[in-house]
């Protein structure tokens, strides 16, 4: 039974939210009834809409359980707040940032075009040691200034205690820098209880947001090392005193927004966290890692698959990677997308990352799809 905000094809089983998640029914009639106003009325209820604005970054500080809505920016994307953070802060040579070997590239490029400055990015086996995080650990010297690391992997779905490499980061003075992209909208998530300088993430995939949205967190202590790398009138202090002369910073976060907001992708965004927010994240948290359950436990059965995802690990995501012993993963995932289950290939198989809403017969039909040996 299809649920009545997700009313997707019913031949269609959509397992694929650590990429681009489908959007609610709320969020169509929000940018419906946004491009209805616009087109009769411009932009005379533009108040309206800053409300709106306003609206968004507190539903976003209750998901990342920020301090203070000023802690929050709206920006284009998860690279966008990377860059704000890798070109923000005062590097010296011989500093060194440590990461993983298994990051997205927007977790990676980032940090490595900072060499021409002298600074080695160091890149940690996560499973090299007892765990993930004392391969971090294990990296960290006097000079490393950062580590920065995503919530949960995208190609393998390991998720790591940020918890314990928070507290690590605050008993070294090293500054923490998360990429949540995996975890708002599926799992809970506490920035304060994370001890995290700086999170970002992009609205499009477990948020259930469009693209050229998303989130970028900086603790205020953290957001005073940054220097600015984008000007524009609204990052400024007196952002609608067009006559500023001299112009001062915005004192809150929303320094790092340089010009016009993205009001579309906003009032989209905002009912699409309606719908988390409504249901609350311990509830989705859940259900998420239910389905993946199921989805394992399933795999587990088959003798032809072969589960990659790691199960060992007390914290578990949503996401669930695994291979047939037979078929190529380019073949296998050929036939799932042509019988329209909706997918990925990532960390060397067929990755499945299912929502609070999938149902578990929609689980079970994708499993019965795979051809056997």
């Amino acid at each position: 039974m299809s649920h009545p905000e997700f009313p997707l094809s019913p031949e269609l089983i959509h397992l694929n939210h650590a990429a681009v998640a489908p959007w609610p029914k709320r969020t169509s009639k929000a940018i419906e009834d946004f491009a209805k106003q616009n087109t009769r009325y411009g932009s005379q209820h533009y108040l309206d809409w800053l409300k709106k604005e306003s609206e968004l970054r507190i539903q976003l500080q209750t998901l990342v359980n920020a301090p203070s809505q000023d802690d929050i920016a709206l920006v284009k994307n998860t690279s966008e707040a990377l860059s704000f953070v890798a070109y923000g802060l005062d590097w010296h040579a011989g500093d060194n940032i440590v990461s993983s070997n298994e990051e997205f590239p927007s977790n990676r490029i980032v940090w490595q075009s900072l060499s021409n400055q002298g600074v080695e990015f160091r890149e940690a086996d996560l499973t090299s040691a007892n765990s993930p995080e004392e391969a971090l650990f294990s990296l960290v010297n006097k000079q490393t200034r950062l580590i920065t690391i995503s919530s949960i992997e995208f190609a393998s779905g390991l998720r790591l205690d940020l918890e314990k490499i928070g507290q690590f980061c605050q008993s070294r003075n090293i500054l923490f820098c998360i990429d949540a992209i995996q975890s708002l909208g599926a799992v809970q998530f506490d920035v304060q209880k994370y001890h995290a300088d700086f999170v970002m993430a992009d609205g499009h995939k477990w948020m259930f947001g469009p693209e050229g949205l998303g989130v970028f967190y900086s603790s205020e202590k953290a957001r005073k090392q940054l220097k600015l790398t984008q000007y524009g009138w609204h990052m400024m202090k007196n952002t609608h005193n067009y006559e500023n002369k001299p112009w001062e910073i915005h004192p809150t976060a929303q320094r790092f927004e340089c010009g016009s907001p993205n009001m579309l992708c906003i009032h989209a965004l905002s009912a699409s966290l309606s719908l988390l927010l409504e249901i609350g994240l311990q509830e989705i948290e859940h259900r998420v890692l239910a389905n993946a359950q199921h989805l394992i436990e399933r795999i587990n059965k088959r003798s032809d698959l072969t589960l990659l995802s790691q199960t060992h690990t007390q914290l578990q995501s949503g996401i669930v990677v695994f291979k047939h012993k037979t078929i190529n993963n380019d073949v296998l995932y050929t036939h799932l997308q042509s019988k329209q289950v909706i997918c990925a290939m990532r960390g060397g198989g067929i990755r499945f990352s299912p929502h609070f809403y999938n149902s578990k017969d929609e689980l079970e039909r994708a499993i019965d799809l795979i051809p056997p040996s």
